[in-house]
């Protein structure tokens, strides 16, 4: 399981949530703050043979049946990417097209996939200890796909409990949110979550420097650190996209190059409007005389680039791409 999932403030929240009562919960918050963990940990706890208060006890039967992505009464509905990135096996049918090449994994919660966790829902469960659906992203789901879950939703067959954990709940069918009990994530506090990335190996300068470039967001910290990413790294980034260095983010995936770019567009907007960057320090950004406007449109274009950036045509032009249109912007006059 993943490391943030024993972090104390996703084990605090957990142990709140599990305190009240519910059937559906809705975890919502930006990116990077443990909505699957925590979601995940709110499951185990329902499942496990042995909970406490504070959660699963991660050593019964059920705990460990998660553990190793087996467990009969859990069902995780998540885009097949999703599923595959973080170690949930696909179904035989899912999996067989997959592996003979005649599609791709899927970006979105297919519906079909969707149909099976609604008939998971209406068997007797396996171990005595009801049943949970895991739903991650949920603005994944697309309308079709989102309906088919609502009359379950909200007349659940038997123990059954569904916990959704979304990254942009306004994406979400305003059905689907007002069917559910929402919780919006907690922020660590900066003390707490250095100290927390001390015990995962990541040194304190380190840990430091990345928690701001991650934006506050520990579980991105843990990211960047497994990547490679170090703070002088980051810190180069803005000269470096300035003069066109696209050997600058040759280790980056496109997804990772275009959410740095994103952050440091993000700041120089701040800066524009005379407020102080959040990822950068200000003598890090390079000097610009961008409009806000033409900044605007440069992070319009990222976004659009973020669509094709799990399956890019090519990822090296597509990187080079992305210094070109960062450097044009930087040294824009209007």
């Amino acid at each position: 399981m993943s490391a943030i999932l024993n972090a104390p403030w996703i084990a605090r929240q957990a142990t709140d949530l599990l305190a009240q009562r519910g059937h559906a919960w809705l975890l919502q918050g930006p990116s990077g703050l443990g909505q699957y963990e925590l979601a995940l940990a709110m499951a185990s706890a329902w499942l496990c043979e042995k909970p406490t208060e504070q959660g699963a006890c991660g050593d019964c039967p059920s705990c460990h049946a998660i553990a190793v992505r087996t467990h009969a009464d859990l069902a995780v509905l998540m885009p097949e990417t999703v599923m595959i990135a973080l170690g949930w096996p696909l179904s035989e049918k899912a999996q067989d097209e997959i592996d003979k090449k005649t599609r791709k994994p899927s970006k979105e919660i297919r519906v079909d996939a969707m149909r099976d966790a609604v008939e998971f829902s209406q068997r007797t469960n396996a171990r005595g200890r009801g049943k949970a659906v895991l739903v991650f992203p949920a603005e994944r789901m697309n309308t079709i796909t989102a309906n088919a879950l609502l009359k379950t939703l909200e007349e659940p067959p038997g123990a059954v409990r569904f916990v959704l954990a979304t990254e942009a709940a306004h994406m979400l069918l305003p059905t689907i949110r007002s069917r559910c009990l929402a919780h919006t994530m907690k922020w660590p506090e900066a003390d707490e979550a250095l100290t927390w990335l001390s015990g995962q190996g990541v040194p304190a300068p380190v840990a430091q420097a990345l928690l701001r470039s991650a934006g506050g967001r520990p579980n991105d910290v843990l990211r960047q650190a497994e990547a490679g990413l170090s703070p002088e790294w980051w810190a180069a980034l803005p000269k470096a996209m300035r003069g066109g260095d696209a050997r600058h983010l040759a280790d980056l995936s496109p997804a990772q190059a275009i959410e740095a770019l994103q952050k440091l567009c993000h700041d120089l907007v701040l800066r524009q409007s005379g407020a102080a960057p959040r990822f950068f320090e200000a003598t890090q950004l390079p000097p610009s005389l961008a409009s806000a406007a033409v900044l605007t449109d440069w992070f319009k274009r990222l976004m659009q680039s973020a669509r094709t950036a799990e399956h890019p045509f090519n990822a090296g032009l597509m990187l080079e791409a992305l210094t070109a249109d960062a450097q044009q912007t930087l040294l824009s006059k209007g």
